[in-house]
Order: C-alpha cells, then structure tokens, then sequence
C-alpha cells in the first residue's frame, strides 16, 4: 500500500465514523453485496450476514429472496439497529456459535480497509472498518471456518478491496477448499470492490 492509500484509509475511518460513532451504516460495499446477493442467490431457505451491521443487507435480501436472513455482529450496539430492522441478530465473532451445514448463504463484507496498527482508535467504529495492517484481518479466520456451516450447495458472497490484495483473498480462498468467481466489481477513485462467490470444491 502506498502511503497516499493509507492516507486515503485514514481519511475513510474518519468520516465513516462520524456517520454514526458506534455503528457501521449502509454504503457503497453494502449496495454491492446486496445487489450481488439478490441477482445470483436461487431460492435460498436460510442465510446469514457475517458483520451485519446496521441489518440493512441482510434487511434488503430478505425483502427480495424471501429467505430468513440472520444478521451477525460481535458489536451489541450493531445487533440491537438490525433488530430495530426486523433483522434476527445474534452477537457472534465470526462463524462461531453457528451449527454445521445450517446456511444456503453466507454474506461477509469484512472490515478490510489498511490501519497503520498506531492510528487505531480500538473502538466499534474501527472494528466495523479497520481490516488490520494488511486489511486482511478477519479474511483468513473466516475462510478457514465458513465451509463447516454451509449447507450441501451452499454458497459464499465475499466482498473484497483490491486495498486487501485481491489475488491473495482469491489464492487464500482456493486453498481453504473453494471456487471463485468474481459476480460484481465496481471501480472507485481510491479502490475497486468485488464481490467474489465461493463454492466448496
């Protein structure tokens, strides 16, 4: 990353933070993973949004799919706004408390953006946002776990910033036991955002 980009993710965590201080809300990456999610979904029982935030994604493929949607967060603050949506929440770090083989989809659009580790401000804000050094914080543990809880056909929505690396988010998920295909991309001054589906080989 060069040092005008981590200017750019400095710039990004101050004014995504003064959104809202404890909670992240709806934007560009959400409207990408949402439109994602509906147009290649087929009839899906049950999903779950890892990260869900203010429940707005998971709030919109409910609207469109008909699927019960259960939104995750480990920020209590983040659980009660998707509840306030109709959203079923449940605070999770990731895909721990969740049964083997229970989704037809998982949704994650991780925190990802580059945080020099001294600028970090240990918050929700920045958990909502700050993808670690490498923006790739929270990416492997997820990839390594997200095949235990996909039903037989199940299938991954990852959202990934060409700012994380975007051929190493690709090799990382072929070697955690998965196809990709990039299903969305979007160009934007400082980033471009793709929306990769997983499939389990």
């Amino acid at each position: 990353m060069t040092d005008s980009q981590g200017e750019d993710s400095r710039a990004r965590l101050a004014e995504r933070r003064g959104v809202d201080p404890e909670v992240y809300q709806p934007a560009e990456d959400s409207g990408l993973l949402a439109e994602a999610a509906v147009d290649s979904l087929s009839a899906p029982e049950v999903v779950l949004e890892v990260g869900t935030g203010s429940g707005w994604v998971a709030e919109q493929v409910h609207a469109a799919t008909g699927a019960r949607v259960v939104g995750s967060d480990l920020n209590p603050h983040a659980c009660r706004q998707a509840r306030d949506r109709g959203v079923e929440a449940v605070r999770a770090d990731l895909l721990g408390p969740f049964a083997d083989g229970a989704f037809d989809a998982v949704l994650f659009n991780p925190p990802y953006l580059p945080t020099d580790p001294d600028n970090e401000w240990d918050d929700w804000m920045e958990h909502a946002l700050s993808g670690g050094e490498d923006g790739r914080r929270l990416i492997g543990p997820f990839l390594q776990d997200v095949g235990r809880v996909l039903a037989p056909g199940g299938e991954v929505y990852l959202l990934v910033s060409s700012l994380t690396g975007y051929d190493i988010v690709v090799d990382l998920a072929e070697r955690a036991g998965f196809s990709v295909d990039e299903v969305r991309q979007e160009s934007y001054p400082f980033e471009v955002l793709s929306i990769l589906r997983l499939r389990p080989t």
